[in-house]
This record gives structure tokens, sequence and C-alpha cells, in this order.
């Protein structure tokens, strides 16, 4: 089987990336599928996490973040025609060495890989909520173009959700949708913490979605009671550096860490993880702490935790972004290494739900599915 993946570039460390390469990698590993990774703006960048050797790839050098050097209706015009570059290159590709099946990963490329596809049915991967944008970009122009952007998934011949909430926001555009959590990146060292540690870890982007400055209102408040406590911050380029970094540079018990590859061993050093995000498609993070035997507290944000984590057992679900009552949870956590211990135990168990041994056999099926019903046709 051949699979084709479109994504815009794999430039950053970001979860999606990281899955995403994991994801090719058991599929030609372990399956022996034939995978090709199309980029449209990877440029000169490195892809930071290690393909497997067999994987073709190829980088059609759109850059659409040239649109952005103009303004009003010539970035309208420079954009039209960066998709229309983007049709053309993508169509040349497909027409070369035709795939049984593509994989939109973004949703402002899905529709110009309509145009381009040809009869091979698509898969648009959704790893940003329905809903994302609503939530982080309020205004009204920036709804309409996520009701557009969405609304392309209309016309996918299936759509796959991270998760249970998610998939019904796209049951609303599209009626073949399934959910297939991600795969994680799990502790595998056979090591975990014993929470013992006064140290608090924070993963995640300097962006909005994050909610860094929920974070440190929560944080303020804990300090007050426990001082003796650190938070140890790894961020992301997310474009709120600027405005977040002096706030967090002034507090003497928060330290930040450059993006790494080896969070499982940081993980290890820390006795809970802490996610505040307004939204998460899924919400990586938690289930990689968990599996290092770390209670974790999050925000019951769309759609990611409320999947992850059974309130009260392997960690808190924060309701209505009380920032007062997760404040409270984590003091309760810092206040009884027992509990730390018993909820960081059950969180080992219930991470082993996205291991790949169990998520990637789903992913065989679907694939399966797909070229079974192309073929009846």
């Amino acid at each position: 089987m051949k699979i084709l993946y479109v994504n815009t570039a794999m430039a950053t460390w970001g979860g999606i990336e990281r899955v995403l390469v994991e994801k090719m990698n058991y599929l030609s590993e372990q399956y022996g599928y034939e995978i090709c990774l199309v980029t449209a703006d990877q440029g000169n960048h490195p892809i930071h996490y290690p393909l497997n050797r067999n994987i073709v790839y190829q980088d059609l050098g759109i850059n659409f973040h040239q649109q952005y050097h103009f303004k009003g209706i010539r970035r309208i015009i420079k954009e039209l025609k960066l998709n229309r570059l983007f049709v053309e290159r993508l169509r040349c590709l497909i027409l070369e060495s035709p795939p049984d099946i593509i994989v939109s990963i973004r949703s402002n490329l899905t529709n110009n890989i309509v145009k381009a596809k040809g009869n091979i049915p698509l898969v648009f991967e959704s790893h940003s909520s329905c809903l994302a944008q609503f939530v982080v970009h309020p205004g009204l122009f920036s709804r309409l173009k996520v009701l557009y952007l969405n609304y392309s998934a209309k016309y996918a011949d299936q759509v796959v959700a991270l998760t249970k909430g998610d998939s019904k926001e796209w049951l609303k555009i599209n009626s073949n949708v399934c959910v297939i959590p991600n795969i994680v990146h799990l502790n595998e060292t056979g090591l975990y913490s014993n929470c013992e540690a006064k140290s608090v870890i924070f993963v995640g982007r300097y962006s909005k979605q994050k909610d860094i400055s929920s974070l440190l209102q929560i944080w303020s408040i804990v300090q007050k009671v426990h001082p003796d406590w650190v938070l140890h911050i790894y961020g992301g380029y997310g474009g709120e550096q600027e405005r977040l970094l002096p706030k967090i540079c002034n507090n003497d018990n928060i330290i930040i860490h450059n993006p790494t590859l080896n969070m499982i061993e940081k993980y290890l050093g820390c006795s809970m993880l802490l996610l505040t995000s307004l939204f998460e498609p899924f919400g990586l993070v938690l289930p990689e702490a968990m599996s290092c035997g770390l209670p974790v507290v999050a925000f019951d944000c769309p759609y990611g935790p409320a999947d992850i984590i059974t309130d009260g057992v392997d960690g808190f679900l924060i309701k209505k972004r009380d920032i007062k009552d997760y404040a409270e949870k984590v003091c309760l956590l810092m206040d009884d290494l027992s509990m730390r211990k018993k909820m960081g135990q059950a969180g080992i168990v219930s991470s082993q739900r996205f291991s790949a041994e169990r998520i990637m056999p789903k992913w065989k099926e679907f694939f399966e599915h797909i070229l079974y019903d192309k073929e009846k046709k």
C-alpha cells in the first residue's frame, strides 16, 4: 500500500510533527507500507524528528508565507497564485507516482488537495480542534476563515478526529468521521518518578492556545503556600515569547528550558505535570507524563484532556477554567505524597491505551477498509 501524507512543513519541535513522523515510521517499518511525505513550505529547514530511510520525502517549495509580504488585494492575489502553484505541483507529483490514499494533515491544504488528487481517496486527519481558532481568534473575519477552511473537510472521503468531542463537531461537516487517538511516545525506560521532587513541569509552546498567562496566575497562588516548589517550563516557539518571558524571568521559582527530544528524562525528575490550554485536539504531554508516573492537572478544555484523564484517579480535570480550583488541586497534590504516588501509578496503567502497538492496528484496519471500498466501486 502506498500512502501520501501532505503537510505544510515539518520544521518545528511540535506534537503534530513528532506524531506524524512516528506514525509514518511505524507504517513503513512494521507493515511495509510505501510512505511518501510532501510539504509545501519546508524550504531549507531540517526535519527535527528522524524519518525512516525508506520514506520518500519532497518539498514543493510553495512558501505560502510569501503572501504576508503584501497587504489588501495584493495579498489575496498572491495567495491565489500560490494556491494554484501548489495544485499544479502536487498534481504533477501524483501523476508521476500515484498513491493508493492521500492524507491531508492541515485544513488549509485540503481544498487544494481535492483539486489535485483525481479519484484517489482523501483522508483529512484533524490535528486541531474543529472549533480551535474560534477560541484563539474570536473576530468575525477569523471566524469566517475558520468556517471556510473547516468546510473543505466536506470533500474528504474520511475525516479522522483525535477525540470523541471533536468528532461530533466534524460530523456537522462530513458524515464519514471516525476517532483514532494519537500514538504517544510513552516511557519505555523501566524507570518511574517517585514523585518526591518538589518540581512541577509544563511542556508547551509560547502560544495563545497553551495559555501560559493562566499558568502564571496559578503558580503565583501556589507559590504563596509552597514557596519551596519549582516550576520547569519547556516551551517552544509560539509567538508569545516577547510578552511572556519577562514575566517568567522575574520569578526565581520558574526555570525556563529549551525544547528537547528527551522529555521522558525530564518527566522522571518531576512530581506532576500541569496543562492550561484553552483547547487541545489531544494533549500528547498528558499520557507522556502519566507513563512516567506523574499525576496531571488540566483544564477540562475542548476536547483532549477529558479523553485522557480520569478525574480524581490519575489526575484532576478543572471545570470552567477555575483558576482558584486549579491552584487548590495543585496544592492538594503538593501536600500529599501518597496521593501523588497513587495517581502516578494509575497514570502508568491508563497511559498504555495510547501506545503504538494499540493505536497503529486501528490505522491499518482503517486504510485497508478504504481500499476495499475503492475496489468495490
